[in-house]
């Protein structure tokens, strides 16, 4: 990994640990607040790549782990992986991953559709899959209550793919940091 790498994975950790600047809305439901910092791993994937996507998120979830405030609402320590947001927060780990593998899959006919598509897959699909799940376990709830208890946040999370969508884009064009070897 060479030294560029290294920033622009510590930069993304950052940018969503700016994200998390902006007031949490709690939802009484499931204990998981809507915060503008799930649009980070969208934003680290698409601009980044998979690669150090994934590992811009696994450096902020490591340093959410050793007690950074760094979550919305100033939250911060291992007992994040124990509520139900825990399984929201390791998802982002993957869903970075999978929007980084799928805007370098689309990158040479990349437009606002297949950005989107990948947002929506790994920023959104990704994240439910692992987050529900570990929700309902974490509140003791059914799977079905756990998943129409994330409802709400769809609406704010396809908005946060459209601006994923738009910023990968915009960097594809203006300064693309993903290059990849020839095939």
């Amino acid at each position: 990994m060479e030294t560029r790498d290294i920033v622009f994975i510590a930069l993304f950790a950052a940018i969503v640990a700016i994200l998390g600047v902006f007031p949490p809305i709690a939802l009484p439901i499931t204990g998981v607040p809507i915060s503008a910092q799930s649009l980070g791993p969208m934003l680290a994937g698409g601009v980044l790549g998979a690669r150090r996507g994934a590992f811009s998120m696994l450096l902020f979830v490591v340093l959410i782990a050793l007690g950074l405030p760094l979550l919305s609402g100033g939250r911060g320590g291992l007992g994040i992986f124990i509520s139900p947001t825990g399984g929201f927060l390791v998802s982002w780990i993957f869903a970075a991953a999978v929007v980084g593998w799928l805007v370098e899959r689309f990158w040479h006919r990349l437009n606002f559709t297949r950005a989107f598509l990948a947002a929506v897959i790994g920023g959104i699909g990704v994240i439910y899959a692992i987050g529900i799940p570990w929700s309902a376990a974490a509140s003791h709830l059914p799977l079905s209550t756990a998943a129409l208890a994330a409802l709400p946040f769809l609406i704010g999370d396809i908005a946060k793919a459209v601006i994923a969508a738009f910023v990968t884009l915009s960097v594809k064009r203006s300064y693309p940091i993903i290059q990849l070897k020839s095939r």
